[in-house]
């Protein structure tokens, strides 16, 4: 009889209050590498009704007009109107920045991590972009929510929403979407039965694929009934508090630390960029179908101090052997890194919202194949 086990995961608009500050704390990095690929950013926002907060420490010989930059991300995100409670124009905006710590940067200058951490990266053959099934659906379906709001094709949602998406597994292999969550941000008259129809018509049923529905799916639309108050009027939002959200989905491990706002110096970034391109290109080579990558670094090293790599069906070739082929195959210093990945180009505040893996689009050089027949030589 086949092992059955259920794994939930979820995502968040673009319009969350979480997800708004993780694209304030990208736009203000690409703002500085845009004219100072030697910038060295570390930069958090908090956003709530009617404010956003920015501190941070930013060493840089370009300017940037930060609130500017924090206007433009919110208003392109939607929030026009001060009836929801925040808005682009009324919103104010705060500032608190410092140089980066001398202390910190004569390690980072000649090379050394900017920081001590550990960073995993994961991949397996469940989809085409060789990610976990949950985490990707629940991407698509506020992606769509997002589309729909924007093209106006639903004129009462709102910039804030949520999607969780529940999938059956039997021996492992995922076989059936078993419940679908989508919460969303409305205005304030329409009738929640209009809400349910407009969201099951044009988002979940153009997510979610026939073949992979249970026969008895779950679905959820507002199950509280109401989502009029949203955005930072009705959650306060924080950088780097959708780490979930941002990786797997809860699939494998998770170092801890977040991507948004970090230049790439931060081996937060490069490494957890870099395991996912290791990790991707071990299963797209044949070598796993499923793989996970630990990087770990020492503040001012650098070289790591750890790189593990563990696989889990598929070839037969030991874990050591895939190791050492990637040992041989890359620079693993985070100057190593930044040059092979190009991370110092202004491409972060898109990785900020629906999932910085799994986006097969131009910039997003960590989702590349381009190891893949190095290490099938290398392990013969």
């Amino acid at each position: 009889m086949a092992k059955r086990e259920y794994l939930t995961s979820e995502s968040v608009t673009e319009g969350h209050p979480d997800k708004i500050c993780d694209q304030v704390s990208d736009a203000i990095l690409d703002a500085v590498l845009q004219d100072d690929t030697d910038g060295r950013v570390a930069c958090e926002a908090m956003a709530t009704t009617g404010l956003v907060f920015i501190a941070g420490e930013i060493t840089t010989k370009t300017y940037v007009d930060m609130p500017g930059v924090v206007r433009e991300v919110v208003r392109d995100i939607g929030y026009d109107d001060p009836a929801m409670g925040f808005d682009y124009e009324t919103c104010a905006v705060v500032t608190a920045i410092n140089k980066q710590s001398p202390d910190i940067a004569q390690g980072v200058d000649p090379g050394g991590a900017g920081d001590q951490g550990m960073m995993f990266g994961f991949a397996c053959s469940e989809t085409p972009e060789l990610m976990p099934l949950p985490i990707m659906l629940a991407h698509k379906l506020v992606r769509r929510l997002t589309q729909v709001r924007k093209e106006g094709a639903l004129d009462f949602l709102r910039p804030d929403g949520k999607s969780q998406v529940t999938v059956e597994y039997a021996d492992g292999r995922p076989v059936s979407v078993n419940t679908v969550l989508v919460s969303t941000q409305h205005s304030e008259n329409v009738k929640q039965a209009e809400i349910r129809d407009g969201i099951i018509h044009h988002v979940i049923d153009a997510v979610i694929p026939g073949e992979l529905r249970h026969k008895e799916m779950r679905i959820l639309v507002n199950p509280t009934g109401r989502f009029v108050i949203g955005g930072p009027q009705g959650d306060t939002g924080l950088t780097g508090r959708k780490i979930i959200v941002d990786t797997y989905g809860g699939v494998g491990s998770h170092g801890g630390g977040c991507f948004s706002g970090k230049d790439p110096t931060k081996v937060d970034r490069s490494g957890s960029y870099a395991a996912r391109y290791i990790a991707k290109n071990v299963v797209a080579a044949g070598l796993a179908e499923q793989c996970e990558v630990q990087l770990a670094y020492a503040i001012g090293e650098p070289e790591p101090v750890c790189l593990n790599i563990r696989t889990r069906g598929g070839s037969s070739v030991e874990d050591e052997r895939v190791t050492e082929a990637v040992r041989s195959a890359l620079d693993l210093t985070p100057r190593g890194l930044i040059e092979r990945l190009s991370l110092l180009r202004p491409i972060y505040r898109r990785t900020a919202a629906y999932g910085h893996f799994g986006r097969e689009e131009k910039g997003f050089t960590w989702e590349e194949l381009s190891l893949v027949e190095t290490l099938k030589k290398a392990v013969g």
